[in-house]
């Protein structure tokens, strides 16, 4: 175990970002649900505000933990198509589960935004937090529809992550923090002693607090 809670790993992470404390051009964006609690901690310590970035994983209709891509703000859709074909998935599939996960996430934007502006990120510094990465899927997406905003830079900040995987998204975030690797990785959740699914009334009171 790494990490007490999701607090903890915030408090844990924030001491990897120090270099964006205090500054007016960063805004830290958490991936809810689960990352929002670590973003809270990071953006108290940077002394930055901080909201939220909606993604959601697409899993496979027969095994919904395993990424077969992530929709983001935006429109944004990222599919990992060597998995759709290896698996035998007709498109028809992939766009019920899409079509699922769009009205979830226009659930969870009116939820926790209670008609507030989306934040504005042009020019800005943005951090991406989540509570870890495994496949990445749901980082990539958000990430890429990011770029689409015109950011200065994202930097992408996790507490927890495997290897392969925080180096794949090198190549698409300006930063990637990754406090630590641990091989094997196996699944976020291995690496905290409580690991409670965050809940959205617990989002709303970190976002209005």
């Amino acid at each position: 175990m790494l990490f007490k809670d999701r607090l903890d790993a915030g408090r844990q992470l924030a001491t990897r970002l120090s270099a964006y404390a205090g500054r007016s051009d960063v805004i830290v964006l958490a991936l809810p649900r689960g990352g929002v609690p670590v973003a809270s901690e990071v953006a108290r310590a940077l002394r930055v505000p901080f909201d939220v970035f909606l993604v959601r994983k697409l899993g496979v209709p027969a095994h919904p933990e395993l990424a077969m891509g992530a929709i983001a703000e935006g429109g944004v859709e990222v599919l990992s198509d060597d998995l759709i074909r290896e698996i035998g998935l007709p498109p028809s599939a992939v766009q019920q589960v899409a079509v699922r996960e769009r009205m979830e996430l226009d659930r969870r934007d009116a939820a926790y935004r209670h008609g507030r502006p989306r934040p504005v990120v042009l020019g800005q510094t943005v951090i991406v937090i989540d509570d870890g990465l495994a496949t990445g899927a749901s980082m990539q997406a958000a990430v890429i529809a990011l770029r689409r905003l015109d950011p200065a830079r994202i930097v992408v900040a996790v507490p927890v992550g495997a290897k392969d995987t925080c180096e794949r998204l090198a190549h698409l975030a300006d930063e990637v923090v990754c406090a630590t690797t641990p091989e094997p990785f196996r699944a976020v959740g291995l690496w905290y002693q409580q690991f409670p699914q965050t809940t959205d009334d617990e989002v709303q009171e970190l976002l209005t607090g």
